[in-house]
C-alpha cells in the first residue's frame, strides 16, 4: 500500500524521536521512498546516521545542508506526505503561528500536501491550553493530527503523551495519503469478534472469527473523521486505545449493548459472529466427565434481523455473512430477510486471514473487493459514501 510513495518524516527534539527511526524502518520496508529532516534538537537524541542507515537517504540538517542539493522547497514539493514524529509543543506552535525559522518549519510552511502531527510529550504540556489550541487551530486548517497514547512517560509522570505505536502510525500515513476527514460528524457502529456462549465455567461455545475485519472497519471510519463506538466480543487482535470499544463476550452482551448505542448510529458494521445458539441452562460448576454429554441448546437473539426492524431512513445497516456456498444467493436473502442496505458477504475459506475477498451487495450494486483487509475496510466505506450521494 506504500510502494513508491514519497513519505518526508520530519524528527523534532522528544525523547520519543528514537522510536522514530522503527518507523522509517517500516516505511522503507513496505516500499516507500523516506526522506528525513532533522531538527538540531532531535540530533540531541538521535544520530541522523541512524536513520540514513534504515531509508538510504540523505538525512537533512540544515537549510543549506552540504549533504544533499535538495532545497526546502523542493523537499515541500517532492513528498506526497509530510509526517512529524514525534511533533514537539514546540514544532506545533510553529506551525500555528507561521514560523519558519528552521529547514522543517519553513517546508510545512511550503508543502501543499497532507502533513500529519503525532504529537509526544510531558501530560502537563499535552493538556496546556496553549498546545490544545494549537492543536485545533491547525485540524481546523486542515492538517491532521494522532492522539498520543495513556502510560508512564519518559519524564516519569503517568498519562497522555506517549509516543503511539508506530503500526498505528502507518494506518493513518496509508489512510491520509489517499483520504480526507470524509466521515467527520458521522457516528459509526462496529460490532466484532467471536460471542463466547458459556456451557460451565471452564468450557463455551464459540467460532473462528477473529475480529480482524471489524477492526480494519472501526480504524479506518475513526482516521476518516468519525465517531466510533466499537463493540466486541473475543477477538485476536489488540484494540487500539484511540477507540471508544465495549466489550461484550456473549450473545445476550452483546445485543444489550448494541441497542444502547443503536439509535444514535449514522452507519453501522455488523461484523460480529455472533452466535446463533447458547446452551440452554450453563452448569454452575464444572460438567465432569462421566459418559456421553448431551448438550440442550437454544436461539440467541438475531440482532442484525432486530435492527432492521428499527432502522430509520437517516440510518445505512451494513450486514456480513461468511458463507461456505452459494455466497451470492445467500448474501441476498439475508438483506430481504433482515431488511439491510448492504451485505458484505466472504467464502469461510478466507475468514482469519489478513487478506480477504469480500462481495458487497445492495442498492443495485454488486462489488468484488480483494486485498487486505485494512485496504478493504476503505473500499467498503467509499462504497457506503457514494450511496449517501445519490
Amino acid at each position: 500500500m506504500l510502494k513508491d510513495k514519497k513519505i518526508l518524516l520530519g524528527i523534532t527534539g522528544g525523547i520519543a524521536a528514537y522510536k522514530a527511526v522503527d518507523l522509517a524502518s517500516k516505511l522503507t520496508n513496505m516500499g516507500a521512498e523516506v526522506k528525513t529532516i532533522m531538527t538540531s534538537h532531535a540530533c540531541e537524541f538521535v544520530s541522523p546516521i541512524t536513520f540514513k542507515s534504515v531509508t538510504h537517504q540523505p538525512i537533512i540538517t540544515k537549510m543549506f545542508d552540504a549533504e544533499s542539493d535538495i532545497e526546502h522547497i523542493s523537499l515541500a514539493d517532492w513528498a506526497d506526505l509530510v509526517v512529524i514524529a514525534p511533533a514537539t509543543a514546540n514544532i506545533i506552535g510553529k506551525t500555528a503561528s507561521g514560523i519558519a525559522d528552521d529547514l522543517l518549519s519553513t517546508t510545512i510552511m511550503a508543502t501543499t500536501v497532507p502533513v500529519l502531527f503525532v504529537p509526544a510529550m510531558n501530560i502537563h504540556m499535552y493538556e496546556n491550553p496553549i498546545v490544545q489550541e494549537n492543536i485545533t487551530k491547525l485540524s481546523n486548517l486542515g492538517y491532521f493530527f494522532m492522539e498520543p497514547e495513556f502510560g508512564i512517560l519518559a519524564c516519569g509522570y503517568k498519562g497522555k503523551g506517549r509516543y503511539p505505536e508506530n503500526e498505528e502510525i502507518i494506518f493513518y500515513i496509508i489512510t491520509y495519503l489517499k483520504y480526507k476527514k470524509d466521515l467527520f460528524g458521522r457516528n459509526v457502529l462496529v460490532t466484532a469478534g467471536a460471542s463466547q456462549e458459556e456451557i460451565d465455567p471452564m468450557r463455551f461455545i464459540t467460532n473462528y472469527s477473529t475480529g480482524k475485519m471489524g477492526l480494519a472497519l472501526a480504524r479506518a471510519a475513526h482516521i476518516r473523521g468519525a465517531r466510533v463506538k466499537f463493540i466486541h466480543s473475543s477477538i485476536g487482535v489488540n484494540v487500539p486505545e484511540y477507540l471508544d470499544s465495549i466489550k461484550a463476550v456473549s450473545a445476550e452482551k452483546m445485543h444489550s449493548a448494541v441497542l444502547r448505542e443503536y439509535s444514535n448510529s449514522d452507519i453501522i458494521f455488523m461484523t460480529a459472529a455472533v452466535a446463533d445458539y447458547k446452551p440452554a441452562v450453563p452448569s454452575k460448576q464444572k460438567i465432569k466427565k462421566s459418559g456421553d454429554l448431551n448438550l440442550k441448546l437454544k436461539r440467541t437473539k438475531d440482532i442484525l434481523k432486530e435492527l432492521g426492524e428499527r432502522k430509520t431512513s437517516d440510518q445505512i445497516l451494513v450486514g456480513f455473512a461468511a458463507e461456505s456456498e452459494n455466497l451470492k444467493e445467500n448474501a441476498l436473502q439475508k438483506i430481504e430477510k433482515k431488511n439491510l442496505d448492504f451485505i458484505c458477504a466472504n467464502n469461510l475459506n478466507v475468514s482469519g486471514k489478513d487478506d480477504t475477498e469480500i462481495l458487497v451487495l445492495g442498492e443495485g450494486a454488486e462489488i468484488k473487493l480483494i486485498g487486505n483487509k485494512f485496504s478493504v475496510a476503505h473500499q467498503i466505506i467509499d462504497v457506503i459514501l457514494k450511496s449517501t450521494k445519490k
